[in-house]
């Protein structure tokens, strides 16, 4: 039987590939095989080895059974359009339930209860709604003919990826049936995570291949200044055939790589969590190779296909050798070379101490949500939450994940209300401090990775105990020579660091107040006479180029530097804000009485304008950088500020030194225009958030 079954697989897996000659790939018929005898598996196999045939192959065998559909669980729903068309072709019929396709729920679910559908595809976010598992787990938990785990390495809280919902998979099984076959799919998992996956999986027959693709050919290279790797960048990728991927750490910096790359006539498009409108034609221009490279942050991860991507660079070290291993790992896949360049800068360690800081809420949070939950009459929604603690929305959400997967949960969720259950809840700090440490640990290994003369390649398959690891053969350290120049033009590096100083940043109009104000007439839509012009800042805080004079003349020098004041001059002539302000005011300070004032007046004198202090503080508030969302930032200003002696009807500079909310300005031009000035301009020497 298990042979006619295979025999019909590989006519199933030629048909799916339409490839008349395709062969299963090592381990990928025993996994099959292992499901139809209704056993649990879990499948540690390199990306691009075909891990969603498994699970599709064996729905279309199981299905012909008449076995019931699939589940499956994966993050990744948004990326597995080439997967769920090859599917099609073999006779399985896939749906998905995802936040773009909310009005079909209830219909799908329906399809599902019927039969209708062979496998239907879930966030692990769904197994948060009590609808769903009432509806579809509970009541057909019976009916489910196979259960599979996309991405299983989230479920460890040791892997690099943990997401708290997936620890809902584990209750999910306890309520199916024991003999449900059972799969788990990741390529990025070393022995601790297999094992603890398997631990709470149970019994699972694990099926493991050679993570190294013996196509990729890896390098590391340490340029420390952002300049000098963006004129890296303009100067190798076009001479790089194919298209690729280039890896940053934060958005603001996958916006200014993908636009200086443009500035040097390479069509670059950044890709990142605010892309998510345009992943799909996003992706689909990298697919069709009609631009030359995306640049993205992790938001272009797991799941994303491109058999013949031909580099994959990083503009920043990753955090650990299991991310760099899954994002280099798209490139090569059906073509005979391709690149894997790490470059490594001065900014690394201090944006991976932030993710390993903030990865888990402190008992500060967590005790403020439970408090004001217990608090409350009734339950309270996350706006509402927001009013009552200062935390943002980001921070909040985080808390109540946190809380809502715990065994017995100090939390309940009742339609968009949270409510406080009469739990004991204390945090395992043991275990928060030694996930902390792991990290700290992958941390260093990259660093290691960068600095090592052995194989690249083995030093990646070793640091996932990968029994199979051997020298590539085709790195840099094999090869003894560097694969491409390691030098940036000096050219190209003396105008990344002017565009960077010239990277200016839009500061946005808030149309809307978030907070009944007490002490002035304010509340709901700003009105068009109150509200500020749209605003320009010199840097980001910090940045390579201004951002970085500003942090200094701030903090260290106590005065801000006149070249500043030439940055903020070039700035405004490009920027020709209309009608062009005929005087200029400041936000002042109680904590640097000086700091603004002076530079407000060197500036103004710079731009011919007078300079008229004519805003005042008179109320010592909270820092505004202290409130963390909207509601509290704008109550922490109420009262704050005050607009004393005549104020010329003109168009106005309204200068700070760090815009980070925008509510301060918002308030202070409310107050101008009500003592009868022109428009508001927002001017910043520095912006703290693109948001």
């Amino acid at each position: 039987m298990l042979y006619q079954d295979r025999a019909a697989g590989l006519q199933l897996l030629r048909r799916s590939l339409n490839l008349p000659d395709a062969e299963f790939r090592p381990g990928q018929w025993e996994s099959i095989e292992a499901l139809l005898r209704r056993q649990r598996v879990l499948v540690v196999q390199r990306t691009g080895w075909g891990k969603s045939m498994v699970y599709f192959l064996a729905t279309r065998l199981l299905r012909d059974r008449n076995a019931g559909p699939t589940l499956l669980i994966s993050p990744l729903l948004s990326l597995m359009r080439n997967q769920i068309q090859a599917a099609e072709r073999i006779g399985v019929n896939a749906a998905t339930i995802n936040s773009t396709n909310k009005d079909d729920w209830s219909t799908i679910e329906a399809r599902f209860a019927d039969g209708e559908i062979d496998i239907l595809l879930i966030s692990p976010e769904r197994l948060a709604n009590d609808i769903f598992r009432q509806n579809v787990l509970q009541a057909h938990a019976n009916d489910i003919g196979l259960f599979v785990v996309d991405e299983a390495h989230c479920i460890s809280d040791w892997g690099h990826d943990f997401r708290p919902d997936y620890k809902r998979i584990v209750r999910v099984l306890r309520v199916l049936p024991e003999n449900i076959p059972v799969l788990a799919t990741t390529a990025t998992a070393n022995n601790r995570v297999v094992n603890d996956v398997a631990q709470q999986l149970g019994n699972l027959q694990v099926v493991r291949g050679p993570l190294i693709r013996d196509s990729l050919k890896l390098q590391t290279i340490n340029l420390p200044s952002p300049a000098a790797r963006m004129a890296w960048l303009a100067d190798i990728l076009p001479k790089i055939e194919g298209s690729g991927i280039i890896y940053t750490l934060t958005v603001r910096d996958a916006e200014r790589v993908a636009e200086w790359l443009r500035l040097n006539e390479i069509d670059a498009i950044a890709y990142h969590a605010r892309t998510q409108a345009d992943r799909e034609l996003l992706e689909d221009r990298l697919l069709n190779n009609e631009v030359k490279a995306l640049v993205a942050t992790v938001a272009l991860g797991m799941g994303f296909d491109k058999p013949d991507l031909a580099f994959v660079i990083h503009f920043q070290r990753p955090g650990s050798v299991v991310h760099y291993y899954q994002q280099v790992g798209r490139a090569g896949r059906a073509v005979d070379n391709a690149y894997g360049i790490l470059l490594s800068g001065e900014e690394d360690q201090e944006i991976t101490d932030y993710f390993i800081n903030s990865a888990f809420p402190p008992q500060v949070h967590i005790t403020d949500v439970l408090d004001a939950l217990q608090r409350a009459a009734d339950g309270l929604s996350v706006p509402m939450l927001q009013q009552q603690v200062n935390l943002t929305k980001g921070q909040i959400d985080k808390v109540l994940i946190l809380l809502s997967v715990e065994k017995v949960s100090p939390v309940t969720k009742q339609g968009s209300l949270w409510y406080r259950t009469p739990t004991h809840y204390q945090m395992n700090f043991d275990q928060i401090e030694a996930l902390t440490q792991l990290r700290r640990i992958e941390q260093a290994q990259m660093q290691e990775y960068m600095e090592i003369p052995t194989c690249l390649m083995r030093f990646l398959a070793e640091a996932l105990d990968d029994p199979h690891a051997e020298d590539c053969g085709k790195c840099a350290s094999c090869a003894e020579q560097q694969l491409l120049p390691e030098e940036p033009d000096q050219v190209l590096t003396n105008r990344a660091a002017i565009y960077l100083r010239r990277s200016h940043h839009v500061i946005k109009t808030r149309k809307q107040w978030m907070h009944k104000f007490q002490h002035h007439p304010w509340s709901g839509n700003i009105p068009l006479h109150l509200r500020a012009e749209e605003g320009m800042a010199l840097a980001l805080w910090g940045d390579a180029g201004w951002g970085l004079m500003v942090r200094q003349g701030k903090y260290h020098d106590l005065r801000f530097h006149n070249d500043l004041i030439e940055g903020c001059v070039e700035m405004i002539q490009s920027w020709e804000p209309d009608p062009f302000p005929e005087w200029l005011t400041c936000v002042p300070s109680l904590k640097h009485p000086e700091l603004i004032p002076d530079f407000a007046n060197r500036l103004a004198q710079r731009l011919g304008i007078p300079y008229i202090p004519c805003v005042c503080k008179v109320r010592d508030n909270a820092p505004q950088k202290q409130m963390q969302n909207s509601y509290q930032q704008a109550q922490n200003l109420d009262g704050a500020f005050a607009v004393e002696g005549d104020v010329p009807t003109g168009s106005v500079f309204l200068l700070d030194d760090m815009v980070d909310s925008r509510w301060t300005i918002t308030v202070i031009t409310a107050l101008l225009r009500e003592q009868g000035s022109g428009s508001v301009f927002p001017l910043a020497l520095a912006l703290n958030s693109l948001s």
